[in-house]
């Protein structure tokens, strides 16, 4: 019997497993698959970590993120299993070719390989992955909840991920483990992670989003000035304190830290936009304390381990609750006081209606493209391939994801689709979106902030009629 404690005490340095670690690391040892709902700053990636490095073979770690990703293989690389260095790897479009090409050739001694969804589709790594020689024991998919809150809106090949397994299976000799990880999800995104990855009786984790060392607040702002002001005023008080300002766009990130900047804040602008080189080197400068402060887009922090991250600001709230409890946890990781303030524009719209036009322009967008989901279907042929298809109707793959989210399509395997369903008339909407995962009933509550929060998860509350005791709600 493997000795996870001495392991964990030779690799990592802890005197013991934080519950339910060593269940979670028993259960992939086991072979069985898992679906994992663990908290920020809990431990999950040790959870997938240890036993890929224990056991033989190659474990596929599929992360949303290359921040993300070289952070995990960073500090993996610093450490040693039996006294020899951990051969892990990471795979994504940054890199050079020649780097590619060294990674690709070191899969049958690497432990763990790292790549985005995109990426483990790529020709060249797909058809290394299926030579018989490399041995692959499991495929864990870290931040799941990018299934259900991005597969049908920009990352569609994570709706192609279920269909893995099975490809790769056939060229296995020992079964194939899929585990999910993520820090939130409620019944709706559990459900549609379950199904999307076609997990097998999975055992499943699932612990309370409740960090007790959280303040939560919510503000109230009546013109965007009065926003720009309220959030000077927070960050000022922290003191230069690390922390994340969270917006929704490219221009406002832009424009905020401009702003920021003219009133002496260390403040940058991080998003999709900003050229990768200058990505990696804020990233950098916010994970070693050089730059205080950054007003990102919503992947910025998703999973990177820094401890000292003291607030979060919404400037502008995200529509999904789930959306929010990811971002507010990437402070506060050290299990310190944090605090999360978030501003919303007073509820009548009277004076300031920019966040109400703000959400019903992305939910716009999102109709749309199911809209165009929809108009594809009376098109597509009973089977398909996936690349003929893009080009004869381009991006048709995020149409496709819709498809398959909806049940009308299912992955043959990663690359080939067939029709399950023959009706031309069903109407596509965002209609896996409850009540309960917008952000609006949050905001009106009149009862504490984590007790509202708890209840939409479903979780029980840690003690009878339950108030937190630091929420702005708590404290009127």
């Amino acid at each position: 019997m493997v000795d996870l404690v001495s392991h964990l005490q030779q690799i990592w340095g802890y005197q013991s497993f934080r519950y339910p670690q060593s269940e979670i690391v028993d259960c992939l040892l086991a072979r069985q698959d898992a679906l994992v709902v663990m908290p920020t700053g809990r431990g999950k990636s040790l959870c997938f970590q240890l036993p890929g490095l224990l056991q033989p073979g190659l474990t596929i770690v599929v992360s949303p993120l290359v921040a993300l990703m070289e952070n995990q293989v960073n500090q993996l690389k610093q450490k040693q299993l039996n006294q020899k260095p951990i051969t892990v790897g990471l795979l994504h479009s940054q890199q050079a070719k020649s780097t590619r090409a060294l990674i690709l050739s070191q899969l049958k001694t690497l432990k763990l390989l790292y790549v985005a969804p995109e990426t483990l589709f790529s020709p060249a790594v797909w058809q290394k992955l299926l030579q018989p020689e490399i041995t692959i024991n499991s495929l864990v998919i870290d931040e799941a909840h990018c299934i259900w809150q991005w597969g049908t809106t920009f990352r569609p090949s994570y709706t192609r991920l279920g269909s893995v397994r099975k490809t790769l299976q056939k060229f296995q000799t020992s079964p194939i483990t899929v585990a999910a990880f993520t820090a939130t999800a409620d019944a709706v995104i559990q459900k549609t992670i379950s199904r999307s990855l076609a997990l097998k009786n999975p055992q499943k984790f699932l612990l309370s989003p409740y960090r007790a060392n959280h303040q939560l607040q919510i503000k109230t702002v009546y013109t965007p000035q009065g926003r720009k002001q309220q959030a000077l005023k927070f960050i000022q008080q922290q003191k230069q304190t690390s922390g994340l300002v969270y917006v929704r766009s490219r221009k406002t990130s832009q424009d905020l830290a401009q702003w920021l900047q003219s009133k002496k804040i260390n403040a940058i602008a991080y998003h999709a936009g900003v050229p990768t080189s200058q990505r990696r080197q804020i990233e950098q400068q916010w994970l070693t304390g050089k730059l205080p402060v950054v007003v990102c887009t919503s992947a910025f922090g998703l999973g990177v381990d820094k401890p000292d991250c003291r607030w979060v600001l919404h400037y502008q709230l995200p529509e999904l609750l789930a959306e929010y409890l990811q971002e507010i946890g990437r402070a506060g990781r050290d299990g310190k006081e944090a605090i999360a303030l978030g501003l919303r524009s007073e509820p009548t719209g009277w004076l300031d209606n920019s966040d109400r036009q703000r959400n019903q322009f992305f939910s716009g967008q999102i109709q749309q493209k199911f809209h165009q989901a929809q108009k594809l279907l009376t098109q597509l042929p009973e089977r398909g391939d996936l690349s003929l298809l893009n080009k004869e109707i381009p991006n048709s793959e995020l149409a496709l994801a819709i498809l398959h989210n909806s049940g009308l399509i299912e992955w043959r395997d990663p690359f080939h689709y067939r029709k399950v369903s023959q009706s031309q008339t069903k109407n596509l909407k965002r209609s896996h979106i409850s009540d309960a995962q917008l952000i609006g009933g949050f905001l009106a509550t009149k009862q504490c902030r984590w007790a509202y929060i708890l209840a939409a998860y479903n979780c029980a509350l840690p003690k009878p009629h339950f108030r937190c005791g630091k929420c702005d709600r708590c404290q009127e």
